[in-house]
């Protein structure tokens, strides 16, 4: 993250105290005094929660902190005058008294003002660069059931709510479960970072599944810890294919509290103790680039390796005792610490036996196993003692006990499982993306694409990270991301690389690599059988690639991380590809060459851009396409050519989102002449400002979000002709100053989400007319308009808490 004042924060906490002794001394300065100190304690949490985020800020946001940490120096040397200022100098401080006032006036008018409409904005924008960004629940989702679902508030809601109280229960009861190891673990880890203050760089080492990364969230997460490094902690995840630059950048900007020219900023940091995680380490060249050894910083290296020519000290984790395997195996076979009555103790004994106290491999084994006959268990058991393995190494030989979790698994629920291989590691996964693969590949609906999902997350095969917005009948798909331990990653890879190249079902780089593999490169000359594609690359150039053919391909996934990327020629030879995902890693946006080769491709029905810049967008008709999405692209105006028309590149197009795009100003015109549009998607677009006058053409219109939109301040009096819209989202419009007069004509509508639209104080009269209304989401000073229009009819009103809290990040 280059964030140019982080350590706002840190001027705001001093400020604050010199303002408590200012009050105290004199009179005079009291009253701006306090209500200084009022606007301080309010803002605080905020800053101090951007400050240890880690996470980059978009320049536009940027500025905005730059001035309040302006402001906040101004106060802290302000004070300082202050308390040096004698009692006897009536006019030195009736000047600083007015100066007082000024800096309190100015402080509230910026919270009031421009931070008003950009805080929120912010958090999104953070949640979304952690790759929270996925896609819609249908309204038929509403009506649907699963297996243990009550029939309240629809079967995702309370599934979702289902994982989280599982999550929370196993978090709650982590530290009974490992027994003294995490304990001691702790302990030493402890004594590293905090007891000596020679050793500088220091490691947690173990094989893969063992519990490194959790011991070292333990020990971020101790209030001693904390309360040593005064919560100055960055925690940094490297992997196997790192961005160095990236990573290094985020480093200093922690480290300086500034950009690096800030001398100032530097000097002001040195010697303050700060802790830096950083975890997945793969490379001892990457380490070396990303240690910064700077008085007072500790580093805790989280790594299978132990680097000796750079650890000072390191732990080596210990595998789990008889007594603590058993206890977690059984959490996740039975949900308690023992083993029940009515199992086959001896067989429980036996499976956890052959887990070889590994953590990992006894929570998926065991969940594995839940509520299955005993003749299934007795079967595992045979299978676990029979693993061949891999090689010597106990690390490897955890595939092979991996793998009988994964056998057991329904033929779908299996092979959505093998498809987690084909993206990054240690990247949280857009579930929209998940959601359209499997739709396409497996023949699923959306609604038994989300329930295979589920019973992964139940397995334990999975993580979900759900957003405070998830679960609700029309919330969609950007609230719900999944992540994966690195070792299932790799189970999925090699469950799904076994046998001959060419006729492997899925064709995978594991990691990102500066070409394609050679190995690919000699079989070319035979076609390759795969059904899915994931490539993982730098920049390419289009000398780059060779041929390829794929008459079976029907997903493309191009993850790379570069500023220019020139499409893979041989897309041309993939007739049969449905989806196309391609995400850029990098900081900056790239530009995409070669967007012509979509002109053949019939059968496309998805696509997925995200940090692009898009030029033109397509030259030729893609007429099967249903759903397009833009996620953080720079798209300037290539959806408004004058010689494109939209209902014709896109005449079957059901689904547009627009996401994070900074540089949409005015929706373009062209985008009410698409009619088959049943979904469309406008957010966290914070530039833009217009919509068009026509928008109210789109009659096949269902759902609308605008959401976190903040300088757009009206919608267009046509929006009340969209006669099937059923759901309606303009929350966090900031400035959006009204709704429609005629909004009573959407009969239709069933949902309002109008949270955090501070300025909407009045409602339409014909409001009282939206008969099909059900549910409305705003702030408390509108609720009571909706309950006084909407007397006679059952509506459900709520209130939400505001969404400031940034631990999400701590994960």
């Amino acid at each position: 993250m280059v964030v140019t004042d982080l350590f706002a924060g840190e001027i705001a906490t001093e400020l604050l105290k010199m303002l408590i002794t200012i009050s105290r001394k004199s009179l005079l300065y009291k009253s701006s005094a306090e209500s200084l100190m009022t606007t301080i304690n309010e803002l605080l949490p905020i800053i101090q929660e951007i400050k240890y985020s880690g996470v980059e800020l978009p320049a536009i946001r940027q500025s905005q902190l730059d001035r309040l940490s302006e402001a906040l120096r101004a106060g802290l040397e302000l004070s300082e005058k202050v308390l040096k200022s004698k009692r006897w100098n009536v006019y030195k401080n009736l000047q600083l008294a007015r100066k007082m006032e000024k800096l309190e006036k100015n402080i509230s008018r910026f919270i009031n003002g421009t931070m008003q409409a950009h805080i929120l904005a912010d958090v999104h924008h953070l949640r979304f660069e952690n790759t929270e960004r996925f896609d819609r629940l249908e309204h038929r989702l509403g009506a649907m059931k699963i297996d243990g679902v009550g029939s309240g508030g629809g079967w995702v809601e309370e599934a979702v709510r289902r994982v989280e109280m599982e999550e929370e229960r196993w978090e709650s009861s982590f530290g009974s479960l490992m027994g003294l190891g995490i304990e001691v673990g702790k302990r030493r880890v402890k004594e590293m970072v905090m007891g000596r203050d020679d050793l500088k760089v220091v490691g947690i080492c173990g094989i893969g599944g063992s519990g490194k990364t959790t011991l070292a969230s333990e020990v971020c997460k101790d209030d001693q810890v904390r309360c040593h490094f005064k919560n100055k902690i960055l925690f940094l995840t490297v992997s196997q294919s790192p961005n160095v630059e990236q990573l290094r950048a985020r480093i200093q900007a922690f480290l300086v509290g500034s950009d690096s020219n800030n001398n100032l900023a530097f000097e002001w940091r040195i010697g303050t103790p700060m802790l830096i995680v950083l975890d997945d380490v793969w490379s001892l060249s990457v380490l070396e680039q990303l240690i910064f050894r700077v008085a007072g910083c500790k580093t805790l290296v989280v790594s299978r390796f132990r680097f000796p020519t750079i650890l000072n000290a390191f732990y080596e984790v210990e595998l789990l005792k008889v007594e603590e395997a058993t206890s977690l195996f059984c959490h996740s076979a039975f949900g308690q610490k023992t083993i029940p009555s009515s199992a086959d103790a001896n067989l429980v004994h036996q499976i956890v036996d052959e887990c070889k106290g590994l953590p990992l491999a006894l929570k998926v084994i065991g969940a594995s196993l839940r509520d299955q006959p005993e003749m299934y268990w007795a079967s595992a058991k045979k299978r676990l003692s029979k693993g061949e393995p891999i090689c010597e190494s106990h690390e490897n030989k955890l595939l092979d006990r991996m793998a009988i979790s994964i056998q057991f698994l329904p033929r779908k629920v299996k092979e959505c499982f093998l498809d987690l291989g084909c993206f990054p590691e240690d990247k949280k996964i857009p579930l929209d993306v998940l959601i359209n693969m499997w739709t396409e590949l497996h023949d699923l609906q959306e609604e038994e694409a989300f329930a295979v999902l589920l019973e992964l997350s139940n397995k334990n095969l999975i993580t979900l990270v759900k957003d405070a917005r998830a679960g609700d009948k029309y919330s969609s798909y950007y609230e719900i991301s999944i992540s994966q331990h690195d070792v299932l990653r790799d189970l999925a890879i090699y469950l799904s690389t076994q046998g001959e190249v060419n006729e492997s079902r899925r064709l995978i780089m594991p990691r990102r690599e500066q070409e394609l593999p050679k190995e690919w490169e000699r079989n070319a000359d035979r076609p390759f059988n795969a059904q899915i594609v994931s490539i993982h690359t730098g920049e390419m150039n289009e000398m780059d690639w060779f041929r390829m053919e794929f008459p079976k391909a029907e997903v493309l996934i191009l993850n790379f991380s570069a500023n220019e990327f020139f499409l893979p020629p041989f897309i041309d030879d993939m007739p049969k590809l449905r989806a196309l995902i391609v995400i850029n890693y990098s900081t900056s946006n790239a530009t995409i060459r070669n967007f012509s080769a979509f002109a053949n491709l019939r059968n496309l029905r998805s696509i997925w851009l995200e940090k692009v810049s898009i030029p033109q967008l397509f030259d030729s008709p893609i007429v099967n396409l249903r759903k397009l999405s833009l996620v953080l692209c720079k798209i300037s105006n290539s959806l408004d050519q004058p010689a494109m028309d939209l209902s014709q590149i896109f005449p079957s197009l059901l689904e547009l989102t627009i996401d994070h795009c900074d540089d949409l100003i005015e929706l373009p015109a062209g985008i009410c002449g698409m009619h088959t549009l049943q979904i469309l998607s406008i957010t966290n677009c914070h530039n833009l400002q217009e919509l068009p006058a026509d928008l109210g053409t789109l009659r096949n219109l269902q759902i609308l979000r605008l959401y976190a939109c903040p300088t757009l301040k009206r919608l267009p009096p046509r929006i009340c002709e969209l006669v099937r819209l059923k759901f309606l989202d303009v929350s966090q419009c900031v400035n959006l100053k009204c709704l429609p007069d005629q909004i009573g004509r959407l009969t239709m509508l069933e949902k309002i989400d109008m949270r955090e639209c501070p300025q909407i104080w009045d409602l339409p009269e014909s409001a009282a007319s939206l008969e099909s209304l059900r549910k409305v989401i705003c702030d408390e000073e509108v609720s009571l308009l909706w309950k006084d229009a909407r007397k006679a009819v059952n509506l459900d009103v709520q209130v939400p808490e505001n969404c400031f809290s940034l631990d999400w990040l701590d994960e």
